[in-house]
């Protein structure tokens, strides 16, 4: 019995703070949403005030960034602490599952199934919050993605940037929506399975999401560097081009593990979808090693376009870099192949 108070005691401390949680990731939520807007009339503003070079308007705008800046920086604190929290959270709740299954058993064991029943709802009751700790953990998660966003942003105002933090505003928004089914799935069927296989997804998802991120700021890092020195401004549109092209090519890829995410799911064979998972990682760890090759590829042709109309006697040492890089390559492909045997 005493037992039982306990829990009932811990469950009420959950609830009471996952409710505070949740107003401050909404409060939050807004606080950067109204930023985002007030960011874009800003950005607008600026490039018009650029033109008319006015010192006045350029102080403020420096005072005003450095606030923002300032804001965003105190807000990635409390998202920390609140990250911190949530993993406490975590862990109550981890505990908690234990010892329901402990008493599960032992009720079991005494032939006491109505206790056993009571407790098994208990432990469904846990699986549900925890899938909900999860859930705003990854909210706070991407909010901080997109303030680090901003604050880059206000670093470097360029159209590219711009663009790169519509995508992400996307890829969030894909994300909640993804979250919500999850959670309606949730709802209809208390499967353990399910949960196991939920987590994994949005793991997968996650990593999908970092991966295009990642991808995205190599290609603005090498856009940059190759598209700089000439100051007409259509061949900046296609590279603006090639990159929604490599967007729409990592949704698919996205979308088509999704889709067999959810075949995996309607056949419910654990196994089988261990094994597939274990495949995905190390397609993903594929697909890594290719974007690195490939970036790496990209920077060389870089390099050499640069380099081409310098003097020649620096190219000894451009050689030696080169050779590194196939070096590099080679030792890539080699990872590759290990992998592919592995597999």
């Amino acid at each position: 019995m005493m037992m039982m108070m306990m829990m009932m005691m811990m469950m009420m401390m959950m609830m009471v703070f996952r409710m505070t949680m949740l107003m401050m990731l909404m409060t939050m939520m807004r606080m950067v949403m109204m930023m985002m807007m007030t960011m874009r009339t800003w950005i607008m503003m600026v490039t018009k005030m650029m033109m008319l070079r006015m010192m006045m308007v350029r102080m403020m705008m420096m005072i005003w960034m450095l606030m923002m800046m300032l804001l965003l920086l105190l807000m990635m604190m409390t998202m920390m602490m609140m990250l911190m929290m949530m993993l406490m959270m975590m862990m109550m709740m981890m505990m908690m599952m234990l010892i329901m299954v402990m008493m599960m058993m032992m009720m079991m064991m005494m032939n006491m199934m109505m206790m056993a029943r009571m407790m098994m709802v208990i432990l469904m009751i846990l699986i549900r919050m925890m899938m909900r700790t999860m859930m705003m953990m990854m909210m706070t998660m991407m909010m901080m993605m997109m303030m680090m966003m901003m604050i880059m942003m206000m670093m470097m105002m360029n159209r590219k940037m711009m663009m790169m933090f519509r995508m992400i505003r996307m890829m969030m928004m894909m994300m909640m929506m993804m979250m919500m089914m999850m959670m309606m799935m949730m709802r209809m069927t208390m499967m353990m399975m399910m949960m196991m296989m939920m987590m994994m997804i949005m793991t997968m998802m996650m990593m999908m999401m970092m991966m295009m991120m990642m991808m995205m700021m190599m290609m603005m890092m090498i856009d940059d560097d190759d598209d700089d020195d000439d100051d007409d401004d259509d061949d900046d549109d296609d590279d603006d081009d090639e990159m929604m092209m490599m967007m729409m090519m990592t949704m698919m890829t996205m979308m088509m593990m999704m889709m067999m995410m959810t075949m995996m799911l309607t056949m419910m064979m654990f196994r089988m979808m261990m094994m597939m998972i274990m495949l995905m990682m190390r397609m993903m760890m594929m697909m890594m090693m290719m974007m690195m090759i490939w970036m790496m590829m990209i920077q060389m042709m870089i390099d050499d376009d640069e380099d081409s109309d310098d003097d020649s006697d620096d190219d000894d040492d451009d050689d030696d870099d080169d050779r590194m890089m196939i070096m590099m390559m080679m030792i890539m492909i080699r990872k590759m192949t290990m992998m592919l045997m592995m597999a």
